[in-house]
C-alpha cells in the first residue's frame, strides 16, 4: 500500500495512508493509553513494518504490549541489574550521532568469547540486556528529536567484523543472537536506519547466512558491507567530531583513548570464574555405535570453496578420538592415512564434556569426519553427534 512517492511518513502520506492512519487510531484506542507513545509517528513505524495492512499492524502492536508487560521493559533501564560478565565481556556501546541526529551504536564482534559467553550467563539475561539496549537507544532519540526540533526515531549501526572466525559460529550463540534478532524486528519496527559492516574477512557471507532469516527484507536492505575505504564512506554519514579517533574520526574519551571505551566495550576472553556451567544441553542428529577396534567415518561434500562445517558430538562412557579429512571421491571408503589429514586425529574427553568445533573449507571435495575407537581393545562406544554444512550468501554490496 505505500505510493512510489510517499514515504509512509508525517507529512508524506498518501491520501489512502492518512486513513488506515486514522482507522488504524481508532482500533488501538482501547491500548494507545499503554503504548510508549501515542503519536502519529509512533503508529506509523507499526504500519511501515506491516506494509500498512491494518490487521496486521493492529496485532503486531498489541503483542508488543504483552511483551513490554511480560519482560517489565518500562522498567528495565532503571531496576534490572545487568550481570557483570555481560558488562564486561558483551562487546558494543552507543557513541555520538550520525549527521542526521541518529544514534550510533557499535557491535565490536572479533574480540568477544560467544562461548564464555553462553557458559556464564543465561540467555534470558542475553536477550533482556539487548532489550535494556534498545529502550536506552529509544530514550536517545526521544532526547534528540528534542534537542533537534525534528523526529528522531532509528539509530545507525558499526559491525566492527575484524577478527571473525569460526569460533563466533558457536552454535548455542548463533541461536540466541537469533532469537535477539527476531526480537528486535518484533518490537522495534523501523528502528534501524542502515548498518554498516566494516572489515569484513571471507568467513562473513557464511556467518550472515545464518542470521538472515531472522531479518526482514526491508532490514536486509539496510545492511551494507564496506570495502577497504569503510573511513571515507563513515565520514559521509558521521561527522568526524561523533565518530571515535579508533574508526577514523576525531572523538576521543575525555584521557584520549581513541576507543572511547568509556561508552563502547571492547570485550575479551571470559575467565573460567565467571562459567556457571561445563555444558549446553544439546539434541544431536545422530548416534553411532563404535566397536572396540573400530572407527565411524561420516562425510559431507562441499562444492564451493569458503563453506564450512559446524559439528558438536558427546561419547559415553570414556574418550573418543575425532579427525577431519579430505578425499576426492563421494561414498568410497578411505582409509585415514591415504587422506589428507585437516584436523589432525586427538582423543577427546567427550564423555565428560561435549565437544564442538568447525572448520572454513578452502577447496571443494569430501570432507569426512572421522570417530577413532581403534585404540580402545575393550570397549565400545557411543557417540552422539551433529554436524551442519555452512554457506556462505551474497551480501549488499560496498557503497560507492
Amino acid at each position: 500500500m505505500y505510493s512510489s512517492n510517499m514515504s509512509g511518513r508525517v507529512g508524506d502520506l498518501s491520501v489512502k495512508q492518512a486513513e488506515i492512519l486514522a482507522q488504524f487510531r481508532e482500533k488501538v484506542q482501547d491500548i494507545l493509553p499503554k503504548c510508549p507513545s501515542q503519536t502519529d509517528q509512533f503508529l506509523l513505524r507499526w504500519l511501515r513494518a506491516r506494509n500498512f495492512h491494518l490487521q496486521k499492524a493492529e496485532a503486531m502492536l498489541r503483542k508488543h504490549l504483552e511483551f513490554r508487560k511480560h519482560t517489565k521493559v518500562d522498567t528495565i533501564t532503571t531496576e534490572w541489574q545487568v550481570p557483570e560478565v555481560i558488562q564486561k565481556y558483551l562487546s558494543g556501546g552507543m557513541c555520538g550521532h550520525d549527521r542526521d541526529g541518529n544514534p550510533v551504536w557499535y557491535d565490536i564482534i572479533g574480540p568477544m568469547d560467544p562461548k564464555g559467553l553462553m557458559h556464564s550467563a543465561s540467555k534470558q539475561d542475553f536477550i533482556k540486556s539487548k532489550i535494556r539496549d534498545c529502550e536506552m537507544l529509544q530514550k536517545e532519540c526521544d532526547l534528540q528529536s528534542e534537542r533537534l526540533g525534528k523526529h528522531v526515531e532509528s539509530i545507525t549501526m558499526v559491525y566492527d567484523l575484524e577478527g571473525l572466525g569460526m569460533r563466533h559460529l558457536y552454535k548455542p550463540a548463533i541461536e540466541t543472537y537469533g532469537e535477539i534478532l527476531t526480537m528486535f524486528e518484533d518490537n522495534y519496527p523501523e528502528g534501524l536506519k542502515r548498518l554498516f559492516v566494516i572489515k569484513a574477512p571471507k568467513l562473513f557471507p557464511v556467518a550472515y547466512n545464518l542470521v538472515k532469516h531472522f531479518l526482514s527484507e526491508d532490514t536486509r536492505r539496510k545492511v551494507i558491507v564496506l570495502g577497504s575505504n569503510w573511513q571515507e564512506v563513515l565520514q559521509k554519514y558521521i561527522a568526524p567530531e561523533e565518530l571515535p579517533a579508533y574508526y577514523g574520526g576525531k572523538l576521543t574519551d575525555p584521557d584520549g583513548d581513541p576507543r572511547c571505551q568509556t561508552r563502547i566495550t571492547f570485550a575479551a576472553e571470559i575467565p573460567r570464574s565467571y562459567y556457571v556451567r561445563d555444558a549446553i544441553k544439546t539434541d544431536y542428529d545422530h548416534s553411532v555405535t563404535i566397536g572396540r577396534g573400530s572407527s565411524h567415518q561420516t562425510e559431507y561434500e562441499i562444492l564451493a570453496p569458503n563453506c564450512a562445517l559446524r559439528w558438536q558430538f558427546a561419547c559415553d562412557g570414556a574418550d573418543i578420538g575425532f579427525g577431519v579429512y579430505l578425499k576426492k571421491k563421494i561414498g568410497e571408503w578411505v582409509k585415514a592415512g591415504q587422506m589428507k589429514e585437516i584436523v589432525p586425529s586427538q582423543r577427546y574427553n567427550a564423555h565428560l564434556v561435549p565437544e564442538d568445533g568447525s572448520l572454513t573449507c578452502p577447496e571443494p571435495g569430501v570432507y569426512v569426519l572421522r570417530f577413532d575407537n581403534t585404540y580402545s581393545i575393550f570397549q565400545s562406544k557411543t557417540v552422539s553427534f551433529s554436524v551442519e554444512v555452512l554457506l556462505p550468501t551474497n551480501v549488499n554490496q560496498p557503497d560507492s
